[in-house]
């Protein structure tokens, strides 16, 4: 398959909500999910959604075994999910570090809620629910968003918890 170019903040089109995918088990929709997959491991993404690509389609994938970008994180599996909802299961939030293939460089504090219900469907049409919690809760409220056109600055409420990777973590630097 492919490594597809990623959009970056400022793309108009990574603005849009995107619409619901209509047709499952397709070529088009397995090459896109296959290219999706290339695309999230070349960046070393903990999540890929398909406006990151070009593609305006309500389409995410996700998945942590070890990943360089998040080395402390708890597994996350690795998931298809289609016409996502999520429901919130607490009115507890979390603050934690975002960072995103579309802000490349720069990483975040977002408020989260800590545990979700999430639904959807896979590449074959299949119901998907699960109950989710930390990380794994992170990661899909960050890429349902953006099928929704926001991305992670967006939800930022201190601005001087927002920068580049290196200035904010410049322990973390390798020489």
């Amino acid at each position: 398959m492919a490594v597809r170019e990623v959009l970056r903040m400022g793309a108009p089109s990574l603005l849009e909500v995107s619409t619901a995918v209509a047709e499952f088990d397709s070529a088009e929709l397995h090459e896109l999910i296959a290219d999706m997959f290339d695309t999230m491991a070349s960046y070393h993404g903990a999540g890929l959604a398909a406006p990151q690509i070009g593609i305006n389609k309500r389409l995410l994938i996700f998945g942590v075994e070890k990943n360089p970008r998040y080395p402390d994180v708890e597994e996350v599996p690795t998931t298809v999910l289609i016409n996502p909802e999520i429901e919130f299961l607490s009115d507890e939030g979390e603050l934690g570090w975002e960072g995103c293939l579309s802000v490349p460089g720069m990483r975040g504090a977002v408020d989260r809620c800590t545990q979700i219900r999430y639904s959807g469907y896979d590449q074959l049409g299949q119901k998907i629910i699960r109950e989710a919690e930390g990380f794994h809760a992170r990661v899909v409220q960050h890429e349902v968003d953006h099928l929704d056109g926001i991305l992670y600055p967006m939800r930022i409420d201190d601005m001087t918890l927002f920068g580049f990777e290196k200035e904010l973590f410049p322990e973390s630097e390798e020489d």
